[in-house]
C-alpha cells in the first residue's frame, strides 16, 4: 500500500498551518512550523498569489494529511458523504473522525493519528470485544473501543496505559481509565471537530 515517507513536518509547513502529526512534539519548541513558518524548498520564504482553486486545493490537501488518507480513499469519502443527507462537508469530517484511528488518537490511547493507524493494524484494540486491525473501520455509536488484554506488556501499550487520562477527550467519546476502555456516545458535530480545515472549500473542488 502506497504511503508517504518522507519529513512529515514539511507537510506542516507546505500547508501554511499546524497539523498535529507528530504528538507531543508539535507542542513543544522542537516544531518545525514553530521555528520555520513558511513553505519548504528554496523558494518557500516568497511570496505567492493562490488562486481560488489553489486555496481549494490547499484546504483538500490539508484534511487528507491531517487524517493521513490518500487520495482514492479520500475522494470515495466525499462521495459517501454526498450522498448522505446534511452538509456534505460536515458529513465528510465527522466520517473521517469516525475511523477507528482517529477515535483511538481522541481517546489518547496514541500520541498521534499516525501511531495510532500502526497500532490498530498489528491489531492491539477490539471493538466491542472483536479484534479489529482495520484503521479506517467506522466506528458506531454505543461501540466500545479496548486495549487488547495480550497487547498491554507491550512497553509501548505500557507507556499509553500510563499516560491514559491526561489528554482531553472530546464530549462525543467516553474513557475508562482503569479498564483502558472507550466508548462512542454518539457522533460528533461540526463544532467538536477541531482542525483547521474549511471543508466548503473541499466540497467546491470536487464539484468543479
Amino acid at each position: 500500500m502506497a504511503r508517504y515517507t518522507e519529513a512529515v513536518c514539511r507537510l506542516c509547513r507546505r500547508e501554511g498551518a499546524k497539523l498535529y502529526l507528530k504528538g507531543d512534539k508539535c507542542y513543544s519548541d522542537k516544531c518545525a512550523f514553530t521555528r520555520r513558518g513558511y513553505a519548504p524548498g528554496q523558494h518557500g520564504q516568497g511570496r505567492k498569489k493562490v488562486s481560488e482553486y489553489g486555496l481549494q486545493l490547499r484546504e483538500k490537501q490539508k484534511a487528507r494529511r491531517i487524517y493521513g488518507i490518500l487520495e482514492g480513499q479520500f475522494h470515495s469519502y466525499f462521495e459517501k458523504a454526498d450522498r448522505m443527507k446534511g452538509i456534505t462537508g460536515e458529513n465528510l469530517l465527522v466520517m473521517l473522525e469516525r475511523r477507528l484511528d482517529n477515535v483511538v488518537y481522541r481517546l489518547g490511547m496514541a500520541e498521534s493519528r499516525t501511531q495510532a493507524r500502526q497500532l490498530v493494524r498489528h491489531g492491539h484494540f477490539t471493538v466491542n470485544g472483536r479484534r479489529v486491525n482495520i484503521p479506517s473501520y467506522l466506528v458506531k455509536a454505543d461501540e466500545v473501543i479496548q486495549i487488547r488484554e495480550t497487547s498491554k506488556e507491550s512497553p509501548l501499550l505500557k507507556q499509553v496505559i500510563e499516560n491514559l487520562g491526561a489528554k482531553t477527550v472530546p464530549a462525543w467519546l467516553e474513557l475508562s481509565v482503569n479498564d483502558t476502555t472507550g466508548k462512542v456516545l454518539r457522533y460528533p458535530t461540526r463544532e467538536e471537530i477541531d482542525i483547521p480545515v474549511q471543508e466548503h472549500l473541499i466540497v467546491e473542488l470536487y464539484s468543479r
